[in-house]
């Protein structure tokens, strides 16, 4: 993230999510901060707080996409979140610290593959000589002088022997043999690591012993559910119940798999994995909360609701800063970033309790997409939905092309949709795209090296009847 500007961040964030300026340009100044505060002098770096964000905007405009793709390009842990999900403490539901739990078992997660990308190649050469010692067993060589039990009163006869000369030449023609075993060995051992590298011996199984853990099904009944609970019971029957291992036959590539992987696992130190993933989740890690409008009380209610202001209350302590228990010890929230998005259709965001706005400095407003929106997303993203159709058909060996008018048609009654029905923003191109391109799909595997052209009026001919026919509409569209 140090070599990446503001303005160089929206550039990347543009080539996924079409529009929403005002939103990328908060998250990227948003991110960019975490990057300057790193550089800040110690005694100050700690005070600086994150600017929290607050997006609004009706759903399928890109809010989530726009926080996914911002981790994904800071490299940073990162977990989605319904709001209402949880529920106040002291009643039955998700306890609000779960977040940052789930935050930290993902970041240890990370981290740990990227530990453990770092030592394939160790892994590799190594589970390869354990393949090989699997196909050629090695040859337990003879001792270059024979060992002998004997009494005190034999070391006179076994001088004697020596002394002859007799127990030289033994010695000596043992340990030629021996060579001349290991030197077969080591011959036949290359010939079999040719083979293995130029794929002739994927056809051959070998034994491998393959460890099994029994851990033993426990069902949690109370209030607060495992998550309360300080022992991980998981852990703890792990080490309590010995592992049980198994002899399984299996191909030499799925073989060699599995012994690559036993042995990176094997490499990675787990304490430098914890540490670094606590420190990942306490300097960069993001929390996009979803429908944080689902948790704000509805006007014209006297009594606190307590799936509502109660969630708030109790969110309110981690977006401010504390210290959550975790199974891998203390993770601090203090510099954590908090995403939080919502609709807001019958509430407003000064419906949040005073102090909750106020962890929430920086708020943007979403546009609503329009057609011409439709028209760039079905198109311009490097993950456009046009673009994956044509790559889905394409592995059936049918070529489909959709012209210029035909994407402006299929904006257009999208919509059209969104206006007469339920406004989903752009997850409706979803919709309407699966119902222009049913037939295609449902008959592909037989059409293997047919063109499919779909046009403005191949669109209408599919869609309008449809459109029209709103009682229908609300089932298919």
């Amino acid at each position: 993230m140090s070599t990446l500007t503001p303005k160089e961040i929206v550039i990347e964030l543009d080539k996924y999510i079409v529009g929403q300026n005002d939103a990328k340009r908060a998250v990227a100044i948003a991110l960019r901060n975490r990057w300057r505060r790193q550089q800040v002098d110690p005694a100050l770096r700690d005070e600086i707080a994150p600017k929290n964000i607050i997006m609004i905007g009706p759903t399928g405009v890109g809010k989530t996409e726009i926080a996914r793709r911002l981790a994904k390009l800071a490299k940073a842990p990162f977990i989605k979140l319904e709001a209402s999900k949880f529920t106040e403490v002291g009643y039955v539901g998700r306890d609000v610290e779960s977040m940052i739990r789930d935050l930290t078992e993902l970041a240890v997660t990370m981290v740990k593959q990227e530990e453990t990308e770092s030592v394939r190649a160790k892994a590799r050469d190594i589970a390869e000589e354990c393949l090989l010692d699997l196909l050629l067993p090695p040859v337990k060589l003879q001792e270059a002088e024979s060992e002998t039990d004997y009494d005190e009163e034999d070391e006179g006869e076994v001088a004697f022997a020596e002394t002859s000369g007799e127990a030289g030449q033994v010695s000596a023609s043992s340990r030629e043999a021996d060579l001349q075993a290991e030197e077969r060995q080591h011959k036949t051992r290359e010939k079999l690591r040719k083979l293995f590298h130029s794929g002739k011996l994927d056809e051959r199984s070998v034994d491998l012993e393959i460890s099994q853990q029994m851990t033993p099904v426990v069902e949690i009944f109370s209030a607060g559910g495992f998550e309360e609970m300080d022992i991980n019971l998981k852990d703890m029957f792990e080490n309590l119940m010995p592992k049980q291992t198994k002899k399984k036959k299996v191909k030499v590539p799925e073989a060699y798999e599995i012994l690559v992987e036993r042995e990176a696992q094997r490499m990675v130190d787990m304490d430098k994995v914890i540490t670094e993933a606590k420190s990942r989740v306490e300097q960069n890690g993001i929390v996009f909360l979803d429908e944080i409008d689902k948790v704000v009380a509805r006007e014209g209610t006297s009594t606190p609701d307590i799936s509502r202001e109660g969630v708030q209350r109790d969110l309110l302590p981690i977006v401010e800063g504390s210290s959550v228990n975790t199974k891998y010890g203390i993770v601090k929230t203090d510099h954590i970033l908090f995403i939080a998005a919502g609709a807001f259709h019958g509430t407003k965001p000064s419906d949040l309790i005073p102090e909750m706005q106020g962890r929430f400095p920086i708020r943007v407003e979403l546009d609503s997409l329009d057609k011409d929106d439709f028209v760039r997303i079905l198109q311009e993203p490097e993950n456009a939905l046009i673009r994956q159709y044509v790559e889905l058909m394409k592995t059936e060996g049918v070529t489909l092309e959709i012209g210029v008018d035909a994407i402006e048609q299929l904006a257009e009654i999208a919509c059209l949709v969104n206006e007469k029905q339920e406004n989903i923003g752009a997850r409706r191109l979803h919709t309407v795209l699966e119902c222009l391109l049913d037939e295609v799909s449902f008959n592909a595997s037989e059409m293997s090296g047919v063109t499919v052209k779909i046009d403005a009026d191949e669109v209408r001919r599919k869609l309008d009847d449809v459109v029209e026919d709103e009682d229908l509409s609300r089932y298919i569209l």
